[in-house]
């Protein structure tokens, strides 16, 4: 369990997020997350990167019970800055990241996959931001890189999900398969990147990231700020107490 890597084919990195029962991270394991793609983008050998999870679902976000645990706010800060230094990692990796979603992909997954370079999704992939309904905010930025503004806020504000199908339609999700075939598929489209020329993809991974027209970083850390305020309010504990309860 954890975060492990291996090399299912020249130039490619595989790292693997397996953490039960929904892979919801503790705060260790965004930093783990963090050191295994900062350390395959580093290896010079290495010329894509293909995020995977196994399990019921891609990512289920922060370690809600973590949280709860806390009699503090030092669970709240470690999972903003491990997530901030997770996603962060998926986005400044030297070489392409492609995301292989299965299952739902829910809250730190957004911020994940929406800093990949490329998504292939299985045809039961849902992606969503609960955030609101978690007493927490954060990951508009990266939902904004999969869908357009509108749909983006609407999905935000009601904390609905959008299946792979609908981001296909958006152009977000490369590929569609079914669940069976989603390693594979991801690991083909890795191939293709990987037959490339490997200095010269990295310098295509930081010229595109240069003319981004949105600062990932930044935006996601003014979003973190709103999350410390709702905390400092109460209303995040309050909302936070009725996760997983019924109404």
């Amino acid at each position: 369990m954890g975060v492990s890597t291996t090399s299912p084919g020249k130039g490619i990195r595989l790292v693997t997020v397996d953490h039960p029962p929904v892979n919801a991270l503790p705060v260790r394991g965004w930093y783990d997350l963090a050191d295994a793609l900062r350390e395959a983008g580093r290896d010079p050998e290495v010329r894509c990167v293909v995020l995977a999870a196994a399990g019921r679902g891609f990512n289920a976000g922060v370690d809600i019970k973590e949280m709860q645990r806390d009699t503090g706010h030092e669970a709240l800060i470690g999972a903003n800055r491990g997530c901030y230094e997770a996603f962060a990692a998926v986005y400044e990796c030297e070489v392409p990241v492609v995301a292989a979603v299965n299952g739902f992909c829910l809250g730190g997954g957004i911020g994940l996959v929406g800093n990949a370079d490329a998504i292939v999704a299985s045809d039961d992939a849902t992606f969503g931001l609960p955030e609101l309904d978690r007493g927490a905010l954060g990951a508009a930025t990266h939902l904004a890189r999969l869908v357009p503004q509108h749909l983006m806020r609407a999905l935000y504000y009601t904390s609905r999900t959008a299946t792979a199908a609908e981001l296909h339609a958006h152009g977000s999700v490369w590929k569609v398969v079914p669940r069976d075939e989603l390693l594979g598929a991801a690991l083909e489209l890795a191939g293709e990147i990987a037959r490339k020329d490997g200095y010269l993809i990295r310098l295509a991974k930081a010229a595109i990231n240069g003319i981004d027209p949105v600062d990932v970083r930044r935006s996601y850390r003014f979003e973190q700020g709103f999350t410390f305020e709702a905390n400092l309010s109460g209303v995040a504990d309050r909302v936070r107490e009725t996760f997983g309860k019924e109404a």
